[in-house]
């Protein structure tokens, strides 16, 4: 009997930058979609951002992360699952390589898991906690208040 799809899921974040984990594990034609389906101001701070496809988006996505964040804790904290689909949440603390700046996100991901393999998976996490890891300066303002509160400058 082969592996049950939240087998699968947990073994992939076990070890996802082997090769020949992910390539076991992720169809050669699975969609990864990480953090959105296609946002190019965010893809130009974390490249791996948007809609890709096969193991080699997860290899790419993970490679890059370990690259661009120092992993200081990332932990599984419910990961279940219904038939093909898996849902995973937890929390990860990343400091930036470049900056030296920690950010603690929440995750989640939701998969669809068929005969052993991932062959979809989307990653979400608080990106504008993260992306703030790389901020060098300048202010950002922001007016959220439907009713016309004060500006916000961060």
């Amino acid at each position: 009997m082969g592996l049950q799809p939240t087998d699968v899921m947990r073994a992939l974040l076990a070890d996802p930058t082997n090769p020949e984990v992910v390539e076991r594990l992720v169809a050669a034609d699975a969609t990864y979609v990480s953090l959105n389906f296609d946002n190019p101001e965010l893809k130009r701070i974390m490249p791996w951002a948007g809609t890709s496809r096969g193991p080699q988006a997860v290899l790419n996505t993970y490679s890059r992360v370990g690259a661009f964040w120092r992993n200081e804790g990332f932990e599984v904290e419910h990961l279940f699952g219904s038939g093909e689909q898996v849902a995973v949440f937890g929390r990860f603390t990343y400091r930036s390589t470049t900056l030296g700046r920690a950010a603690t996100s929440p995750f989640a991901i939701l998969a669809e898991v068929r005969g052993g393999q991932v062959r979809h998976m989307r990653f979400l996490e608080d990106t504008f906690a993260t992306a703030q890891t790389f901020r060098t300066g300048g202010i950002a303002t922001y007016r959220s208040d439907p009713d016309g509160g004060a500006e916000v400058e961060l």
